[in-house]
């Protein structure tokens, strides 16, 4: 009984890894619902309504909390360093014993003594890194800062198959850099925190087992 119960609770344990949502860095909560308004003017119009309109001049782009925005993802980054260290030495010294007369010593007559040395050093190093990101993502105002800036922050699952990718963005955004479309480039956002990750076979089978990991923190070799 006890083994059948220790099987289980080991098959649920797995289960329960392979369903883990990946943690996340970025501005929490990933969204919120809108303040409750006040309460709403009676309908006094068939086509203007007073309790449902805005200022006949603004438009529907994100200010308050709750409201939504699209962002346009359009991340490149490109980065390389190079190096290079050479270093020589070299040593070169000798001695040679005269003729020694009326002086104890004279078995060392006619000693010539040498030595050289050379040390060398040379290293090199060569890093590069590239990486593209693109995509529209729609996040929610999660707060209004003092400063009429918007904190936002937003997630989208995709699910196929066996896996599920999780992309996440949070950053603040200036509203006056938000278009007509309501939408804002990801370069123009602040703070910025974008994430994509993934869970399933495909990404469980780039990751390390654990016992793996063990034993390349205890080796020293």
């Amino acid at each position: 009984m006890m083994r059948n119960t220790a099987v289980l609770l080991g098959l649920a344990f797995v289960m329960w890894g392979c369903n883990t949502v990946p943690p996340t860095n970025v501005h929490q909560p990933m969204s919120v619902r809108p303040n409750p308004r006040n309460e709403a003017a009676p309908a006094n119009g068939s086509i203007y309504q007073a309790g449902s309109s805005r200022t006949l001049f603004e438009d529907r782009r994100a200010r308050y909390v709750g409201d939504t925005l699209t962002i346009v993802i359009a991340e490149t980054t490109s980065a390389s360093t190079k190096s290079s260290t050479n270093v020589n030495r070299a040593g070169n010294v000798s001695a040679t014993v005269p003729t020694i007369s009326g002086l104890p010593g004279k078995s060392l007559q006619g000693l010539t003594l040498s030595a050289q040395s050379s040390n060398t050093l040379a290293g090199k190093g060569d890093a590069a890194a590239n990486n593209v990101f693109t995509g529209n993502i729609a996040v929610t105002v999660i707060e209004v800062l003092e400063n009429g800036n918007l904190l936002v922050s937003g997630e989208k699952q995709v699910s196929i198959g066996h896996g599920t990718e999780y992309i996440r963005l949070s950053g603040v955004v200036n509203p006056y850099f938000i278009s007509t479309a309501n939408t804002i480039s990801s370069a123009n956002v602040a703070d910025a925190r974008i994430e994509y990750k993934e869970t399933g076979a495909i990404s469980e089978a780039q990751v390390m087992g654990w016992l793996a990991r063990f034993f390349m923190t205890v080796l020293p070799f």
